[in-house]
């Protein structure tokens, strides 16, 4: 029943920008922390940034001051703000509450499609 769509990815160059949305279902997630995940070629999923109910952010350190996480909490959304790609920013990206720490693969809830950003020029 709880369900997440992760919307916004697609190709961009090297040092562009992408605003990615997750929309959540089947439940009231104000009360949670959010996270984004992602998952690279041949990597294992890692959560890179979560919010808290009351707003508050860590990202791990390869995304910090190029990534912004918010939440729209009455929409039961997530948003990631991603600038200055790279690379190595490619992979397929997902929302879910975290069950564990940055870094981490841990997740409460089953996974949706994800999103798909590439970078390349």
């Amino acid at each position: 029943q709880v369900q997440f769509v992760e919307s916004g990815g697609g190709l961009v160059q090297p040092g562009g920008s992408l605003a990615l949305a997750c929309a959540a279902s089947g439940r009231d997630f104000s009360s949670y922390t959010m996270g984004w995940y992602r998952q690279a070629q041949e990597k294992q999923r890692e959560l890179i940034a979560f919010i808290t109910s009351g707003g508050n952010t860590l990202y791990a350190e390869y995304v910090k001051g190029r990534f912004t996480i918010s939440r729209n909490s009455a929409e039961n959304a997530v948003y990631l703000q991603s600038t200055s790609l790279k690379p190595e920013d490619t992979a397929v990206y997902f929302c879910n509450v975290p069950l564990g720490s940055v870094n981490s693969s841990r997740a409460a809830y089953d996974w949706g499609p994800g999103t798909l950003v590439t970078v390349s020029s």
